[in-house]
Formats: C-alpha cells, structure tokens, sequence
C-alpha cells in the first residue's frame, strides 16, 4: 500500500469510491493522455467522469483561466459579472428553451437539487417521477429520485417519488418488443401510474443514463411520455450533465433524440462545460425560474474564474466542430468495438452514441451480471495504458467509455486494440 493510499484511507470516508486494486494518482495530462505518479501514460478514456470534454489541458482554457486569476477569482453573484452573463447568453441560445433563463451552481447534483426546488415549487407538489436505473448526483434530494439502489445510500427523501419504466432498452419486462411497441408500452405505463397518484411535479430523465451503464430508451420515448406530462402540466427536466454539448455526436443536447414535443421545460448541465472547473447550473423558462418568492445566491456557482473557462472552452468546442468528431470517431469506435464484441461470448452488447459508449458484459452462456470480470477488465486496461470507467444498475455491468471530444482516429483504433486485449483475457 502506498503512503498516500495510506493518508487518503485515514482521512477520508470509507465510502469514497477508488478505482483499481492499487489506486491511482493521475499527476497531469495533455490532450487525451495523462500520467500517473509514477510517469505512466494512459490514453484517457473516461475523463474524468466526462468532465474533460475537449483536451487536457487545453491552452485555450489555461490561457483564460491564467488571465483572470490574475484579475479576479471570485466576487460571488451579489455583484454584476460580466463572463457569467456572457456565459449564460450563450447557454441560454443554444439551450432551445424559449424566453430562458440560466442560474450557476458548482456541479451536477447542486444543478438537479435546484430543478427539482423549481419544479416542485412552480408545481405546490413534492411528487416527482423518475425513470428506473437513474443517476441523478449524491445531494440529500437528488438521491431521493437515484432509481439505482447501489448509488442511494437512503429511502429518506423530501420528495415522492415514483419510478417510471423505460430508461433501458434492452432489459425488463417490455426488451423483447419493438421499439415503436416499447415506447407505447411504457407510455401506457405511465398513464397507468399517473392514475393512482395525484398529478407530480416533474418528470426527470436522463437522455442516456450516465452511471446506469450508458443505457437510453428508444428515440422519442420522452416526446411522447411529454404529450401525457403536458396534460395535467407535469414538467419535463432534461438532465443533461452527461450527454449534453454534443457528446453523443448526432445531437448537441440528448433531448434533441426526444424533441418532437418541443424542448424540456428544465434542463441541468455540468461537467463538461467546466473542462474540469466546478461548473454547473439550469436552464428553465422564465415563468419557472423565477417562481421563488424568497431571496437566493450563489457563493461559488458562476464565480469569475470558472466561467472564463466555460467561455473559452465553448467556444473552442463549437469552433472546432467537437459534436461532429463525436459522431464522426464515436462511430467508428462503437462498429470496432462491436467487431470486437461478436468473438467474445461474455460481451452481451455494445450500445451508446458518439464518444458515449457502454459495453455491456455477462457471465458467458447466462444473462447474468459479470461485475467481477468488468472489474478484471478495468484493471488489464489500465496494465496496457488505457483508463476507462464502468457502471450499471439491476443486475448489470458495464464498462463506461467517454474520451475527450478531440479524440483522433489513430487514438480511437489504439485504444479499442488495448480494450480488445483486456476482454481477451476475462473471456
């Protein structure tokens, strides 16, 4: 056990979870690599936790970090600041909300705790609904709506919540149907649910379900669960703090696979507009964001020195065509993978969008969860120079695999040769 190793479990909660047998300390990275304490390179296809979005430390981020620190870090939002307005204008834009309005926390969780006080307040009701095999961050709140029993440590909540069918395509009681029967089928679910119950605030739903294994339902399941919500006023909240600013290639926001219904009422962002920056935040029309009737601030969220880096970063993703390498090289690595996949008996599927990927793994000759073989892939990845994540919910592993949006071809075809090797040798 190494000294830091040491330090970190004498002070630090026995729940923070570490990955690999012998932790790793990641000491820098450029571009879609970074090194560990002690000089290995890694070809980084998880960054961290999709956080880095475009490239370890990118110069354009570096240099509009630097300049501010050296104007002014933080004032905090009782003072007008001119880079979170510039920030929020641009979000607010793209967004697709009519009449939007963005409000700034420091991450994800903070981002959904505060739709769901905006929901439930716009609505004067504390039932939510929420799909099955969510993730929706680690708040007393947000883990009230985790439809993901290893990820909620309590049944305690301040909501109600009821769990909806949906949010994965290829297990539970409506998989072996088509997908046009699945979605009529989990609609008419959802009609039945909203009949024993009086109407919820909010329907919240991630696009592709992030730490649930890179599962999503078929395109526009969401559309039309919004023509029934829309009936008796029930929200829509798009959390989007894994799949938006085009990391799924096809789509700059997940919503957009479920936009026929016209944009979400609410939607949440984080990660990887801050590049690594704390920055989170809400994007909801007009007459929703401003429903509180009582004063609020935010100390931290659009503080001076993450929204230089939210601008820069933007505005180097979009300048750049990230979205459109996403889809471009995520593909390619999805049908390598899948190629892949075919050989191995253990693999059940290779499923995602873009630079979003999940690969899905079984004990072989059962339908069964393999999560100690995910483990042992994990860890001969790393042994050959790749990082990547892992999830799942009920009964399910996956390997979790979401490079930089920068990612090259020769990076993509290297990493899925060092990931074919780690499978090879659990299978």
């Amino acid at each position: 056990m190494n000294d830091l190793f040491a330090r970190h479990r004498q002070v630090l909660p026995d729940w923070l979870a570490l990955y690999y047998d012998e932790p790793l300390e990641i000491t820098h990275g450029e571009g879609r690599h970074v090194w560990d304490a002690d000089g290995n390179r890694y070809l980084d296809f998880f960054g961290g936790i999709l956080t880095t979005m475009t490239a370890h430390a990118l110069p354009e981020v570096t240099k509009a970090v630097t300049e501010q620190a050296g104007r002014i870090i933080h004032s905090s939002t009782l003072y007008l600041n001119r880079p979170m307005v510039e920030l929020a204008e641009r979000i607010a834009q793209l967004s697709g909300i009519p009449d939007a309005r963005v409000f700034f926390t420091t991450s994800g969780t903070e981002a959904n705790d505060t739709a769901l006080l905006l929901a439930t307040t716009y609505r004067r009701t504390n039932t939510v609904l929420a799909m099955r095999n969510s993730y929706h961050g680690r708040s007393f709140s947000s883990v009230g709506i985790t439809g993901n029993k290893g990820w909620s440590p309590t049944s305690l909540s301040p909501l109600q919540t009821l769990y909806v069918h949906g949010g994965v395509r290829t297990r539970g009681p409506f998989a072996e149907l088509n997908d046009r029967d699945f979605i009529a089928a989990c609609v008419a679910d959802l009609r039945d649910l909203l009949g024993h119950t009086r109407p919820p605030a909010a329907l919240i739903a991630e696009p592709i379900q992030g730490v649930g294994g890179f599962t999503s339902p078929p395109d526009g399941l969401y559309a039309a669960f919004r023509k029934v919500l829309q009936e008796q006023g029930t929200l829509w909240i798009a959390d989007e703090v894994q799949t938006g600013w085009g990391r799924t290639g096809e789509h700059f926001w997940g919503w957009q696979a479920h936009g026929q219904s016209g944009p979400p009422d609410i939607l949440t962002f984080a990660k990887g507009i801050g590049n690594g920056m704390s920055i989170g935040g809400v994007v909801a029309r007009s007459e929703i964001m401003n429903c509180l009737d009582s004063n609020s601030i935010s100390t931290f969220g659009g503080t001076q020195i993450t929204m230089a880096a939210g601008l820069a970063n933007l505005s180097y993703l979009l300048d750049h065509d990230l979205q459109g390498n996403a889809r471009r090289v995520g593909g390619l690595l999805i049908e390598r993978l899948r190629a892949v996949a075919a050989q191995l008996p253990g693999v059940r599927e290779v499923r995602g969008r873009g630079l979003m990927i999940g690969v899905e793994l079984v004990k072989p000759g059962t339908d069964e969860a393999d999560p100690k073989s995910a483990a042992a892939v994990l860890e001969a990845a790393r042994e050959g120079g790749l990082l990547i994540g892992k999830g799942g919910g009920h009964n399910t592993s996956a390997l979790r695999i979401a490079p930089p949006l920068s990612l090259t071809v020769a990076e993509a075809e290297e990493g899925a040769a060092i990931l074919e090797r780690a499978l090879r040798s659990a299978y």
